[in-house]
């Protein structure tokens, strides 16, 4: 049997399952926060004075904080891209509507909101150009998105299960920046971003960890692939207008790296507790192939720590067009 037919064969395994998954790491519209819980009310008289208040404490919080909240907010709103994409993975089935499908949708439901409430908020501050930040988010949708999964359901178990901790880190790093410099509102919603991305980090893990049960060969060869080839950030074809794709993308990731949003360091965490997680070093009755995997997937975290160390980040911050620098 070909490896595209296992593949969909153990997804078809697993998917009797999901619905129960959809409970356990979803939460029902009807009882889940929505962005206006955290934005002024359009409808009252004291709408006003909230937006003076945003824009008021926005001139608190430096440039480079902006730089990044403004790119966590483009990459949740390319968010068409990623659900294009998976759809589109074996074993889902959105024609028929099977388990996949159905957890995918409600999946991008939860995750809209995040572009959503990011958005609002950054138009009330005062201090982006909104109109640079919607052709950016244009050009990255338009631009396409390509992690390097193909349609493998385990790879992209994969990259969902990294990428989902990796928003978590940035979200709530941000959060922690704008409590220390008094803004306690938008504080309190990047941490709730911060904790849907937890959620489903916990939700794509547990994918992977029935995979491994069931086919721990070709679940190693997935996670060493997709290692080896490193993870690719979902706004690696970040632009700004009148630039060529990916332009923007290094001068977005150093910034995070120089405030401390999200490092080089985070990438080999996240890294470890993914292997940590999937219980890699103790996996028994592999075949020599994913014996030589685990082998690599083992010894690599200490390998990119001491690459990391060695990492130099411009200290100047890039002058984006997004940002007011005022």
């Amino acid at each position: 049997m070909s490896l595209k037919n296992v593949r969909l064969e153990v997804m078809q395994h697993l998917e009797k399952d999901v619905q129960s998954l959809i409970e356990k790491y979803l939460i029902p519209v009807e009882k889940i926060w929505q962005p206006t819980d955290f934005l002024p009310d359009s409808t009252k008289e004291s709408f006003y004075e909230e937006v003076k208040e945003i824009r008021a404490l926005s001139k608190e919080l430096p440039y480079d904080f902006w730089v990044v909240l403004v790119g966590d907010m483009i990459t949740e709103e390319a968010l068409p891209s990623y659900e294009s994409w998976l759809m589109d993975v074996e074993g889902v089935d959105q024609i028929e509507r099977n388990g996949w499908s159905t957890w995918l949708r409600h999946w991008t439901g939860e995750e809209n909101r995040h572009g959503d409430v990011l958005n609002k908020y950054l138009y009330l501050s005062g201090r982006v150009n909104m109109r640079e930040i919607e052709k950016t988010t244009q050009y990255l949708i338009n631009d396409g998105f390509d992690i390097g999964t193909g349609r493998d359901p385990y790879k992209n178990f994969v990259y969902t299960s990294f990428q989902e901790l990796a928003t978590y880190v940035s979200h709530n790093r941000v959060a922690k920046i704008a409590k220390q410099k008094g803004n306690k509102h938008l504080a309190k919603m990047c941490r709730i971003i911060s904790g849907d991305e937890m959620r489903h980090h916990h939700a794509y893990s547990e994918f992977v960890e029935r995979i491994f049960a069931v086919d721990p060969n070709q679940m190693m060869m997935a996670f060493h692939d997709m290692m080896k080839r490193k993870i690719a950030m979902p706004a690696h074809f970040l632009r700004e207008s009148g630039e060529s794709i990916g332009t923007a993308f290094e001068e977005f990731s150093n910034t995070a790296q120089r405030i401390g949003v999200y490092t080089s360091n985070d990438y080999v965490d996240i890294l470890q507790k993914l292997i940590d997680r999937w219980d890699i070093g103790n996996m028994t009755g592999l075949n020599e192939e994913a014996e030589k995997a685990r082998d690599y997937l083992m010894k690599l975290p200490p390998r990119m720590y001491r690459l990391s160390e060695r990492m130099k980040i411009p200290e100047n911050s890039f002058k984006f067009k997004w940002v007011d620098p005022a």
